[in-house]
């Protein structure tokens, strides 16, 4: 005995183009096919099919060009701005797997730079991290990290291969403030290489420092790809 109704073919062409893009099956930028060749697919009229991608437009899973057809759109994280994000929770949000990589790291005296974004002396040790965040086999974030060896001297002999440097961070490390600042970037050719994009792609970057009771902890700059990612503040009225 049936406990609901069959889906009509409206909803049926809906769930399975929807399933093949969230299942990665069809990936970001991949062409749906035309609208005459899913009503025959289905045996419906073009109207119909003009509606589900309709939907599916709406709902952000679908972009609509003109006479080029409809793509599998690349899909848009977003995080607060007020916020220590997770870089994997955001990738996985995004429905796909999450991996990174450590690129370089080294162990150095602190620099002019250095001191200008962290808070310490040039006598000061510091740890340096270039990190990977990958969507899938997709560049999601590229991190570029300080972190003081005087207020976290583990981190010198950390092993970064299971666990991203932020993460272990966040762990290990009870933070008692943090900075915020976000700017909009052109990416230079070093950067367009690591986030696979043109150079002078727009990209979005957060700068963070944080302190704890001892002193400055970390300064870390993500850099990513303007067309993916949103940040969002959600605030109330000063009394």
């Amino acid at each position: 005995m049936k406990t609901g109704k069959d889906p009509t073919l409206h909803q049926r062409i809906l769930r399975d183009i929807e399933g093949r893009i969230v299942s990665g099956e069809w990936a970001p930028g991949h062409r749906i096919p035309f609208e005459i060749d899913l009503a025959a697919q289905y045996g419906v009229s073009r109207m119909t099919v003009n509606k589900v991608l309709t939907q599916l437009a709406k709902a952000g899973l679908v972009e609509r060009r003109k006479r080029s057809g409809s793509f599998v759109r690349q899909p848009q994280i977003q995080s607060a701005v007020l916020e220590i994000h997770d870089i994997r929770k955001e990738v996985e949000q995004l429905g796909q797997p999450y991996r990174f990589a450590v690129e370089r790291r080294q162990v150095r005296k602190a620099t002019g730079a250095d001191m200008r974004r962290l808070d310490v002396t040039r006598d000061d040790r510091v740890l340096e991290l270039l990190t990977i965040h990958r969507a899938g086999a997709t560049p999601f974030c590229v991190e570029a990290r300080l972190i003081n060896l005087a207020v976290v001297p583990a981190a010198a002999e950390a092993d970064f291969s299971a666990m991203s440097p932020g993460q272990w961070l966040i762990e290990q490390v009870p933070w008692t403030s943090a900075e915020h600042v976000v700017q909009a970037v052109s990416a230079d050719a070093a950067t367009a290489g690591l986030l696979d994009v043109e150079r002078g792609c727009a990209c979005l970057v957060i700068e963070r420092r944080t302190w704890s009771p001892t002193g400055p902890v970390t300064h870390a700059r993500f850099t990513y790809p303007g067309d993916r990612h949103t940040l969002v503040a959600r605030f109330t009225p000063s009394s």
